[in-house]
């Protein structure tokens, strides 16, 4: 299996790479849709409809598919032989900020089921601030793999 994975490492960094960009794209999206869903649009008119469509689309066939391409592609680079350096930090750090990313992920499911339940308590401001959170996350990603402290 070492070798294959090896062998594919390229390709599965490729995959990993676009997988991430298009689960960040949806992480940084769809806080921004319930800031304007909460503000402008409201609940129970023919805009709400619409956004609960856009919300449920980008969750459902964009953000899980990344999300489980990226977990997928991570996993098979964790388990190439000589990638990672479990004595080093970073691997640990990253780790923990993907795993707040997941949850992220999944704090924006249960606000999407929220709206679509005409049960959305949170201001647009609290989902501003939400909206940071991959952010921080991010950048202790990018600079765990590539600073490798």
């Amino acid at each position: 299996m070492g070798d294959f994975l090896a062998n594919w490492y390229p390709w599965t960094k490729s995959l990993h790479v676009v997988s991430v960009i298009a689960w960040m794209a949806g992480l940084f999206y769809l806080p921004r849709l319930f800031v304007y869903h909460v503000e402008v649009v409201g609940h129970g008119n023919p805009t709400d409809t619409l956004f609960q469509t856009m919300e449920r689309r980008l969750l459902k066939a964009i953000m899980n598919p990344a999300m489980i391409a990226t977990w997928v592609f991570g996993l098979a680079l964790v388990l190439t032989p000589g990638i990672v350096d479990w004595s080093a930090i970073w691997p640990w750090l990253k780790a923990v900020s993907v795993l707040g990313m997941t949850w992220f992920h999944g704090w924006l499911g249960i606000r999407r089921k929220d709206f679509a339940a005409g049960k959305n308590t949170l201001s647009g401001r609290h989902y501003r601030m939400m909206n940071e959170v991959p952010t921080l996350l991010m950048l202790v990603i990018v600079f765990s793999v590539i600073v490798k402290f």
